[in-house]
């Protein structure tokens, strides 16, 4: 009984050590993308510079949040 409690809460643990990898590596993705396409709008319309890289940032931003707020949740999954 014991032996599978203990089993339980490694499975949690590695299931909450996975879902922050895979949180930090869709985040790094994400922000990959707009960077990319930001990059390509500005080569298409020069003059909309300002505009798109403001945007750019506010996104980026949007997604590093969800993605701590990922990690956290996954390290409160370690530790609780």
């Amino acid at each position: 009984m014991l032996g599978m409690i203990l089993a339980a809460d490694a499975l949690a643990k590695l299931g909450a050590a996975i879902g922050a990898g895979i949180a930090a590596i869709a985040a790094g993705i994400g922000i990959g993308k707009i960077g990319g396409s930001a990059m390509e709008a500005i080569a298409r319309q020069p003059e909309s510079t300002n505009d798109i890289r403001s945007n750019m940032i506010v996104i980026a931003a949007l997604i590093e949040g969800v993605a701590f707020f990922a990690l956290i949740v996954c390290i409160l999954a370690i530790f609780l």
